[in-house]
This record gives structure tokens, sequence and C-alpha cells, in this order.
């Protein structure tokens, strides 16, 4: 038995808002391209920073980035200035509830087989990269200049590590992994450098070696 990425977790102030953003921007089968799912759970908490992850969405052609980024307008989306400077070729937006992602320009070699959901994108260590390497036994696809990619062997989005410097970290995450494995692969990645943040139902809160915050559901195993 191994780890699975269940989820990508998104804490919401209106999950079905959120929910239904998504559902019409990526489409009702985005588990079947990217392996998994998106989760919407309710918060209070207000968003006070740049997410530490966000998906890089990828264009076939400039008109297929324009009319991507009016179909993410349409549906309530937004666009925002990050940083980025005029010379990229990627347009950031907000989702309605002020989640970062971006719409990257045609010719993205890296990106080039990866789906329309071209990555997941996070602010982090190489060593974080090497950690969920291991945890989800995807292979490394880019381990260069401290920045590091890992890709499910079946194929699907990439997801990326850019190295220093880092955005502090000032709260929970509000976007988040939910794995699923065995309470001994729990274990596993407790010895990966894993840590233990509390424990419920079988449901097992932890932090990967940078401080990022997932869910692990217990699996039982085969009698």
């Amino acid at each position: 038995m191994t780890v699975t990425l269940h989820a990508l977790s998104f804490a919401a102030h209106d999950p079905r808002r959120l929910a239904r953003f998504w559902t019409g921007l990526l489409g009702p089968e985005m588990d079947a391209d990217t392996g998994f799912r998106l989760s919407f759970v309710p918060s209070d908490e207000p968003k006070t920073r740049q997410n530490q992850m966000h998906f890089d969405l990828t264009s076939e052609s400039l008109e297929d980035q324009e009319r991507t980024v009016a179909r993410a307008l349409e549906l309530g989306g937004r666009h925002i200035d990050v940083g980025q400077r005029p010379e990229e070729k990627h347009v950031v937006l907000a989702d309605p509830e002020g989640n970062e992602f971006c719409v990257i320009g045609p010719g993205n070699d890296f990106l080039a087989d990866c789906g329309f959901v071209g990555a997941v994108s996070c602010d982090g260590s190489q060593e974080v990269g090497y950690f969920w390497s291991e945890a989800l036994g995807w292979p490394l696809v880019w381990d260069q200049d401290q920045e590091t990619a890992i890709r499910s062997p079946h194929g699907g989005p990439k997801i990326t590590w850019g190295g220093p410097p880092f955005t502090p970290k000032t709260g929970p995450n509000r976007l988040r992994f939910i794995l699923n494995g065995t309470a001994a692969e729990a274990e596993r990645l407790v010895a990966l450098g894993a840590t233990r943040l509390g424990a419920r139902d079988g449901l097992v809160e932890m932090a990967d070696p940078d401080g990022n915050e997932f869910s692990f559901v217990i699996r039982e195993t085969a009698a």
C-alpha cells in the first residue's frame, strides 16, 4: 500500500461559490486529468497573505489564454498584481476569495505535456521537494538551483517548489494537500521529516518539513 494524493483542499468562506468557480473553470472531471480532486472546507479565517501554493494553467495559443482569462473573469475572478513583470507571458488572477493562480502563455516547454492544469506551484525549499517525492513515490523531474519538481508516474500536473526567498508564514495555509494511506505510512512520513499536529477519527493532521500543513486520512488495511 502506498500514500495517495487524494485532494487539494481550499479553506473557503463560501465553499459552494468557490466550488462553482473552480468547476466552471477546470471542468467537472478535473480529478480525471490530475489524479486528485478539489475539496472546499468552511473557514472563517481571513486571507492575510499570498498563498503558499497556486495553480499554473496552460494555454495552446494566445487566443486560448485569452479565453481562459475571460472565462475566469466571467465566473467571478479578477486580475491581481503580485509583482509580475510586463514581459512575462502569464496572467495572474485570483478566484472570488482571492486565491491566486496563473494562466501561462503558449510555448512553455516545462509544462508542455502536463494538461490544462500544468502545475501546482509551491513556495518551498529543495528539501521539501525531496520530502514530497519520497512521501508520494513520485520521481523528481526537476532539481536545479534549489528549485524542485515532482510528477506522478501516471502523468498529470507537476508539483513544483521554487526555492528561496520564501514568503513568511504567518498562519495556517489556506490550501493544503489531503493524503490517504495506512497508519504505517503515516509513521513513515514522520520518519521522513513530517510533524504530527493532532489526530481524530482516523484523520491525522501533519506538517511537512517546511511547516506546511496537510491532512492524512488513515486507510484500513485489508484483512
